[in-house]
């Protein structure tokens, strides 16, 4: 949809507060729309109070709603670390799955105040502009979509933030644009993306962030913390003995995973368009949570279910950051993800220092599919070794079939 086109309608504009979102409001105004706001509450660490957005806005002349949907991005959450969903250079895809939270959560709600068009703030050479309007198009078909920065008009009239403060001004609207910024940060529960600006050189070391949800491993304590954590059938349900939701577990993890320095990635990402994006990605809690479950997985899977889990696992993480989630695809490998989480049920022990984690103990697993005694290099009542004599003997009847039919060449 073009400027023009949104006349006498009903518009409901995703914002963060920011210039950009403070610029569209008021052009969409001018344009004769209805224009309402929303912002999803995701748990963004790097928001003291949600509550200051709709103060931001006020000056625009439209009322912000603010869409709690914390518990909704914990469960989200879950279901990455059950599907160990990591996207390029093994990062947490967590402005990704965010866009499916966030979509699905306002979409329900401008229904309710008779939203005809969402609008949204993407602009038109990153992921974000796939996702949000996927998202739409499959789970209100009937809503229309508007990108004002796609719309010719808009990038004409407003190419730059100088404009956008400029025009506020003129209409009487407070407008900081601060200085340059070195990257831009988008940040939820589940963790913290950084890139952009400064970011985009190679050459820029990925030190010059600022972490939001923890701390870099060389500021860390000097000392390893042990952390419990209690899984039941691929869900934590426990923390240090404490019993806890998934919001609960998320922001305590996350806590504790970001002041022993977890986890900082660098990623080289390939986008959905075709084009690479550089990041510097915070997960604490996620990768805590995952590196435990990747244990019990460990105990619990054999190796041809551990083979298809990785399969689906890579084929769930895609379409996370595909903006798929909530296709057929997404669905059928999550249910064969869901059939070997079953047995995923154990408490595990952790140690973290310095931006590590270390395996330090597990039990009460009655899934595991390990036997000390069958893995024993000493004398044990498992595996009996001269049970294996015929095993390798039938081995060997390819390995000369081989050899003879001139199929094995040696080479560096």
């Amino acid at each position: 949809m073009r400027l023009h086109q949104l006349e006498n309608k009903r518009i409901g504009l995703c914002v963060s507060g920011g210039l950009d979102s403070k610029t569209v409001a008021t052009r969409l105004k001018q344009a004769g729309c209805d224009v309402l706001c929303f912002t999803a509450d995701l748990g963004q660490p790097d928001e003291a109070d949600i509550n200051d957005i709709k103060t931001k806005m006020a000056p625009t002349g439209t009322e912000t709603i603010i869409v709690d949907l914390k518990e909704a991005m914990a469960r989200a959450c879950f279901v990455m670390v059950k599907a160990q969903a990591q996207y390029d250079g093994g990062y947490w895809n967590t402005t990704g799955i965010a866009r499916a939270v966030t979509v699905r959560g306002l979409l329900r709600e401008m229904k309710k105040h008779g939203c005809d068009v969402l609008a949204h703030g993407a602009t038109g050479r990153g992921n974000d502009q796939l996702r949000f309007e996927r998202y739409t198009n499959v789970l209100a078909p009937k809503m229309g979509v508007y990108a004002p920065w796609r719309d010719p008009v808009m990038l004409e009239e407003f190419p730059g933030r100088r404009e956008m403060a400029t025009y506020l001004r003129d209409k009487g609207i407070e407008a900081d644009v601060g200085p340059k910024k070195r990257y831009s940060t988008d940040a939820n529960l589940a963790g913290v993306s950084h890139e952009a600006e400064d970011l985009e050189d190679l050459q820029t070391s990925c030190l010059i962030v600022e972490p939001v949800m923890g701390v870099w491993p060389q500021e860390a304590p000097d000392a390893v913390e042990e952390i419990e954590l209690r899984f039941e059938r691929g869900a934590c349900v426990a923390v240090n003995g404490e019993a806890m939701g998934p919001l609960g577990v998320m922001q305590t993890v996350n806590q504790i995973g970001g002041r022993n320095g977890v986890i900082f990635r660098n990623a080289m990402e390939n986008r959905i368009i075709g084009t690479k994006s550089r990041g510097v990605y915070e997960a604490p809690g996620l990768e805590v949570l995952g590196y435990a479950l990747s244990c019990i997985y460990q105990a619990t899977m054999d190796r041809r279910s551990t083979t298809m889990f990785q399969g689906l696992s890579k084929l769930f993480a895609d379409q996370i950051y595909d903006g798929r989630y909530f296709d057929p695809t997404c669905r059928a490998s999550l249910a064969a993800i869901n059939v070997l989480a079953d047995y995923a049920t154990a408490t595990i022990r952790l140690g973290l220092y310095k931006g590590n984690i270390f395996f330090l103990a597990l039990k009460d697993c009655p899934g595991t599919l390990y036997n000390p005694a069958d893995a024993s290099m000493e004398a044990s009542d498992g595996l009996n070794p001269v049970s294996s004599q015929g095993y390798v003997e039938l081995q060997a009847v390819e390995a000369y079939a081989l050899a003879k039919a001139g199929q094995i060449e040696d080479f560096d």
